[in-house]
């Protein structure tokens, strides 16, 4: 009885010995960089009898994450995607194909665990909406307010692979074009992502 009473202490010893070890291992992790594919669902509103919406599509993301401790850090993001934006009487719809970057900056709260870190996140950006060949047409840039959330699955030690939800709410784009002004509405863009990650 007393052997095991030992034998008890010892590994419960050495279990507090070496935690404080796994706990410094992991704030040591301060930065994250991530490339993902995301896809790109933009709501369909509709403001004095014209609609707009956009065609769902897909495009890429980069993420770097600095991290203040544990838990609290910021992120940095740029994304690109390629898409239709579309205006007109329901059912009639001209489009203005697009190029869309987007540039945001968010606070980051995570929770590690030993496999998976959930993580939410909020903060503000810009979707800077170009358009192709559109004769009339101007580049705008439209502030957005930026959440989402999503979890990191560990690999190894520093690889990890991301699945992601963003949401962008934003003034939709008008291009300057004449016949729109006056049309812009707020919108809402979901972007689901998933993609590899390296912390270091």
């Amino acid at each position: 009885m007393k052997s095991t009473k030992t034998f008890s202490a010892i590994i419960v010893g050495a279990a507090l010995a070496v935690s404080p070890v796994f706990a410094q291992e992991e704030s040591n992790h301060t930065q994250e960089v991530t490339v993902q594919g995301m896809g790109t669902f933009v709501k369909s509103t509709t403001n004095n009898g014209i609609q707009q919406n956009a065609a769902n599509a897909g495009g890429v993301l980069a993420s770097y994450r600095f991290f203040f401790n544990t838990h609290s850090g910021v992120e940095a993001n740029y994304g690109f995607a390629s898409d239709t934006q579309r205006y007109g009487p329901s059912g009639s719809l001209a489009g203005i194909d697009s190029r869309s970057h987007e540039l945001s900056a968010a606070y980051v709260f995570r929770v590690p665990l030993k496999r998976v870190t959930p993580f939410a996140l909020a903060g503000v950006g810009g979707l800077i909406f170009d358009p192709k060949d559109f004769t009339g047409a101007s580049t705008q840039t439209r502030a957005a307010f930026v959440y989402g959330g999503g979890a990191d699955f560990n690999a190894t030690k520093h690889v990890f692979v991301r699945a992601e939800y963003r949401g962008f709410i934003y003034n939709s784009p008008t291009y300057d074009i004449p016949g729109l002004n006056g049309a812009d509405r707020i919108t809402h863009r979901a972007e689901p992502s998933v993609g590899f990650g390296y912390r270091f």
